[in-house]
């Protein structure tokens, strides 16, 4: 991404797939490939430096849009992000305002809930991967019960860990004290282990 800069101020943020004019001049789209960056930077042409100190991971924080700025004295154009913002953590419901004022569904009271949080996310993300380990052998169970025999002890052990770390995994997400907890919880380290764990595999 490059920036144009007039008189100290950045007036477009060509994409450096085309020509562009700047005052009375026209330069061809060769200016952001082959021009060096002394070239470009002579005739107010600059390549942004983009600031990723402030940018956190988007699947527990809001980022905010990035703000680009000359600096003259470094003779550099920068884009930088602001300070983000943690995603909710618990579930958000109606206010008694927004209901009377129209805005919730019908029937909405202020225990309903407007918005699911990143605990009940993930928490259901993974009821979801519980479901879906235990699936294929779902058909164990109903052979089972409709014949009136017994399930292999193996399998039917197995199923039961399975289901005991699914409880585990969301009791530990209820207990994050905040976004940052919550994340942490899905982290691995060099060994690929994370605190949260992993559901038992079948051997």
């Amino acid at each position: 991404m490059f920036a144009v800069v007039e008189s100290g101020s950045i007036t477009s943020m060509p994409k450096g797939n085309k020509g562009i004019v700047i005052g009375d001049n026209q330069y061809p789209a060769s200016i952001f490939t082959l021009w060096t960056e002394a070239e470009r930077n002579a005739v107010g042409v600059y390549t942004v430096e983009i600031d990723n100190t402030n940018k956190k991971d988007e699947e527990w924080y809001i980022n905010t849009n990035i703000t680009y700025t000359y600096d003259s004295s470094a003779n550099k154009v920068k884009g930088t992000y602001g300070t983000a913002t943690a995603k909710n953590i618990a579930d958000t419901t109606w206010t008694q305002e927004e209901i009377d004022d129209g805005d919730a569904p019908d029937g909405a009271t202020t225990s309903t809930v407007k918005q699911e949080g990143l605990k009940t996310i993930h928490k259901k993300i993974i009821d979801d991967q519980c479901k879906d380990i235990l699936a294929p052998s779902d058909w164990m169970v109903v052979r089972a019960t409709e014949t009136d025999t017994t399930m292999d002890s193996g399998w039917k052990t197995w199923r039961a860990s399975v289901r005991t770390k699914c409880n585990s995994m969301q009791s530990q997400i209820d207990g994050a004290s905040d976004v940052d907890a919550l994340a942490a919880l899905f982290i691995r380290n060099e060994s690929g282990v994370r605190p949260l764990g992993d559901f038992p595999v079948k051997e």
